[in-house]
């Protein structure tokens, strides 16, 4: 997630933690070069533009030129007003005083409307929330079926209706949630390549009939300008309350995520991380910030942690590591327990990239290796994977063949165990990472 815009602006800000003493020179370079990245990163001109201006203002002030550490003094400036793009604080859903709360889901075809759907309806019941889900989709092929299919494996409720007009549709779901005791009814709406007078005409009947709490913008985040640009014209049409960003996790850029709220002035109010339906989160600035000044996002590590890994398993685990009795079936079960959290570079991308966590880069499993890892360790006898000290030369390639792959990869296997056994053994991941470190 917006890899190519961290490095750029990582390089620059690097520069400045350097220096002891500001110059107007300095300045004015570090900020052409972090205008490049910006633009680069697809965010909207204007907005680049008045960032660097801000910044420059800030960074040549009375109080930085004179301060003891100017360059760290302008990393927080930069930092501060990366917060101000994205929001300053998080944006909550709205609910109802009095149930059901409706939630109206807009946006483009191909955006992912329907999957976001299923996703925040997940969300809501994880929130102890008795959430409904309608399409009124009645033009795309199968899109009320993808909806059904979506509710069904999350074991959602869903409203159908062989009705084809979507405000007969909309008013009985409606009718529906109110006698079901549901606090919130989700409306999947249809949508377009582009955006044409007959989509917002129905959007703007269906929002007056059902009044919802929320309306919000369903954009793919990898459009960069485009998500931004079709916010501006829902917003202006049909009016919304928010915005979430589909397909965060395909962005290397940030444009939309960095522009849109300037541009519209509507809060983005969750992001969807991943393919599958718990992949999705809610949007936090200042923590989005940070993980793109490679500052860490440890509060939203250790929130995730905390609904999927098995804290007395844990423990055992970071105990073992104290005592050196940390094995290689142990190491396997950890990445096990890693991969539930999703993929592992973004996992690896909450954390700050300061001192020894910098190392944790080059232990990047996907799937398919960590397969492969579990089909090295498999190979090994039981004394190998209680003593690692014992696989010489003539072992690894005993391993290699019985596991059917490269001596190169049992090598890196055992390169990444030693390292996870050292910074475990040394109590460094555990200052930095309270609770998640039991994960290691």
């Amino acid at each position: 997630m917006f890899e190519s815009l961290t490095r750029r602006l990582q390089g620059v800000l690097k520069g400045f933690r350097n220096e002891g003493r500001i110059t107007v020179q300095h300045v004015d370079k570090s900020m052409h070069e972090i205008r490049i990245a910006l633009l680069e990163a697809d965010v909207n001109f204007k907005v680049a533009k008045a960032f660097i201006a801000d910044i420059r203002e800030k960074a040549l002030g009375k109080t930085v030129l004179q301060s003891l550490s100017p360059g760290q003094q302008v990393v927080k400036i930069v930092r501060d007003e990366l917060v101000g793009l994205l929001g300053v604080e998080p944006s909550q859903i709205n609910f109802s005083k009095s149930p059901p709360t409706v939630i109206l889901l807009v946006g483009l075809q191909g955006s992912g409307k329907t999957t976001t759907a299923g996703k925040l309806g997940l969300f809501l019941k994880k929130q102890g929330l008795s959430p409904v889900l309608v399409s009124t989709d009645v033009r795309r092929p199968a899109a009320i079926e993808q909806l059904d299919m979506i509710a069904q494996s999350i074991e959602l409720p869903v409203f159908s209706d062989p009705s084809e007009d979507p405000v007969v549709i909309t008013k009985k779901a409606l009718q529906f949630t109110r006698n079901g005791g549901f606090d919130v009814l989700l409306v999947d709406t249809a949508g377009r390549l582009h955006i044409d007078s007959d989509l917002m005409a129905e959007l703007g009947e269906i929002k007056r009939t059902l009044e919802p709490i929320e309306t919000i913008l369903i954009a793919d985040s990898m459009t960069g300008q485009d998500a931004v640009n079709s916010a501006s014209r829902f917003d202006d049409e049909i009016g919304l309350t928010g915005v979430i960003l589909s397909k965060m996790d395909g962005d290397t850029r940030g444009g939309a995520a960095l522009s849109i709220r300037s541009v519209t002035g509507k809060p983005i109010k969750f992001v969807g991380t991943g393919e599958k339906y718990e992949a999705i989160e809610p949007f936090h600035p200042q923590r989005l910030a940070n993980r793109i000044l490679g500052m860490g996002d440890i509060l939203s590590l250790v929130e995730k942690a905390e609904t999927v890994v098995d804290a007395q398993q844990a423990e055992e685990m970071m105990r073992k590591a104290r005592r050196k009795d940390f094995t290689l079936d142990d190491f396997l079960l950890q990445l096990k327990q890693i991969q539930k959290l999703g993929p592992l570079n973004q996992i690896l991308g909450m954390l700050p990239k300061t001192g020894h966590l910098k190392n944790l880069s080059s232990i990047n499993v996907t799937e398919k290796q960590l397969r492969h890892l579990e089909a090295i360790i498999s190979s090994m006898t039981l004394r190998e994977r209680l003593n690692y000290r014992i696989i010489n030369g003539s072992r690894r390639k005993r391993i290699s063949l019985g596991c059917g792959r490269p001596v190169s990869e049992v090598n890196r296997l055992l390169k990444q165990f030693l390292l996870m056994r050292k910074l475990l053994g040394k109590g460094l991941l555990g200052k930095k990472l309270p609770n998640f470190s039991l994960l290691f």
